[in-house]
């Protein structure tokens, strides 16, 4: 398959000089949301939910149960990420109970006319922004067909998904420059072992949003380091 930009353009996002940086939770609970939320409510309303089933990533976390929604999901701006096989009923419960944004692999699908059936089902029960996430090891070709279907693309910056903790990997950033020369218009999110001494590498690269998990998580003052992340990457 050539890797090639003609494409109908209309659903992509046009890239903004605005960068966001967004905490990250991988949550064994409902309580481990409102846990984030309340650490992070006071520095930005975005929160990036991991979600994974433990057959498409190795971990299994917390999914919804029936009657749950998503703290302050009137305020908050949650995007959750399905690291999963499966993933069309898992997003249309979260946009119900809230999200904003649904994020789901390239690699959950057998052809892009398969995405398009779910993100119609995800856009009519009120996604906000849908993204199409893309592991480190497939080829930025596979994602050709999807781009017109969508808003932004999810590069994983780190081999190996599920957990917080894992290592950046350097081959991310050629990644996101060769999407970046080949689709100048898309937004571009990045996702794992993002920190100060790399993430203005990625946005040089082209990226504008980045999720951030253990940097944060682990930070005596997420404020602080959260300014640090959000200058550093600004600053390019």
């Amino acid at each position: 398959m050539k890797f090639s930009a003609s494409f109908d353009k209309k659903k992509l996002s046009q890239t903004s000089n605005g960068v966001e940086i967004i905490p990250t939770v991988v949550p064994h609970s409902l309580a481990d949301v409102s846990a984030a939320r309340e650490r992070y409510g006071g520095i930005t309303p975005h929160l990036h939910i991991d979600i994974a089933d433990g057959v498409f990533a190795p971990n299994t976390t917390w999914t919804l149960g029936p009657t749950e929604r998503l703290p302050e999901s009137g305020s908050a701006a949650y995007e959750v990420h399905l690291m999963v096989t499966h993933p069309l009923q898992q997003g249309l419960s979260f946009v119900r109970a809230g999200a904003k944004r649904i994020i789901a692999h390239v690699e959950s699908f057998d052809h892009a006319e398969q995405a398009s059936e779910v993100f119609d089902m995800w856009y009519k029960a009120g996604a906000q922004e849908i993204g199409i996430a893309i592991l480190l090891a497939t080829q930025l070709e596979e994602l050709t067909f999807y781009l017109q279907l969508c808003d932004f693309v999810h590069v994983m910056t780190i081999e190996k998904i599920g957990k917080q903790g894992f290592a950046f990997d350097e081959r991310a950033i050629d990644r996101v420059a060769q999407l970046r020369a080949k689709y100048p218009d898309l937004t571009i999110s990045t996702d794992g072992g993002e920190k100060e001494d790399n993430i203005d590498d990625l946005a040089r690269a082209g990226a504008s949003r980045f999720c951030v998990g253990s940097t944060l998580a682990k930070a005596k003052d997420p404020a602080k380091e959260y300014s640090r992340l959000l200058n550093a990457a600004a600053a390019v």
